[in-house]
């Protein structure tokens, strides 16, 4: 078995599904795909990263959730019938495990159904992710190699630092974001992850890139070294 994500939650990139395919014709394998970023938000019709690169049939187990583009709990699994079978029965965390509650699962298929038949959110979703990712470009930040909604900012800094710089925009900006430091990403470097959604307005985006702008430069300045971690 052959496992990736489709869109890789921390930093924003693909995974690299078309070539995982080629490899079939020379390996046998299962290709397990979390596709938790993607689905409702890649693809033409928001299938997910496998109809982003025309090889949605080609993926034998794909693993979403119902956490991100569906704003709910839960997740699923789709493959075919004996391997649902298999993982029902042999899933340790299944084992004496209530399934989701009715009124989830109504909202889910409700969600699903949403998707599949008005594309408007994820058009405007993409619409806020573009003037988000292209306005801090044009401020000077860097992204990295996102191809995805998921926006990471790189700063340099410490975990003090990057502690004290998240909490100021939180409570001093009015802007929540994720904080990554090391180990997950290397020593004397800070990741701030953004998830824009389709429920933001250019005027978010606009108070977002200002708010960046001012606390890039008080870290730069050293306005968030101190020998006292700000509590969150």
């Amino acid at each position: 078995m052959v496992i990736t994500e489709g869109v890789f939650g921390m930093a924003g990139d693909l995974g690299k599904l078309k070539e995982i395919c080629e490899l079939k014709k020379d390996f046998s394998f299962r290709l397990f795909v979390d596709d938790a970023h993607g689905i409702g938000t890649m693809g033409d019709n928001g299938r997910g990263t496998g109809e982003h690169f025309g090889i949605q049939n080609e993926i034998d187990i794909y693993f979403g959730t119902f956490a991100k583009s569906f704003a709910s709990i839960g997740a699923f699994i789709s493959s075919n019938k004996d391997v649902i079978e298999y993982l029902k029965y042999n899933t340790r965390s299944q084992i004496f495990a209530k399934s989701l509650p009715m009124p989830i699962v109504i909202g889910a298929l409700k969600r699903l159904e949403i998707m599949r038949t008005d594309k408007s959110l994820k058009k405007k979703l993409w619409h806020i992710t573009e003037k988000l990712q292209t306005g801090l470009k044009e401020n000077g930040f860097n992204l990295g190699q996102t191809e995805s909604c998921v926006t990471p900012v790189f700063l340099s800094g410490g975990v003090g630092e990057a502690t004290n710089l998240t909490v100021d925009l939180r409570e001093n900006y009015g802007i929540f974001c994720s904080i990554v430091t090391y180990p997950v990403v290397p020593k004397g470097v800070i990741m701030l992850r953004l998830i824009p959604t389709a429920t933001h307005t250019e005027e978010d985006v606009e108070k977002t890139i200002e708010a960046f702008k001012e606390v890039k430069s008080k870290l730069f300045s050293g306005e968030y070294v101190s020998d006292k971690i700000a509590q969150i």
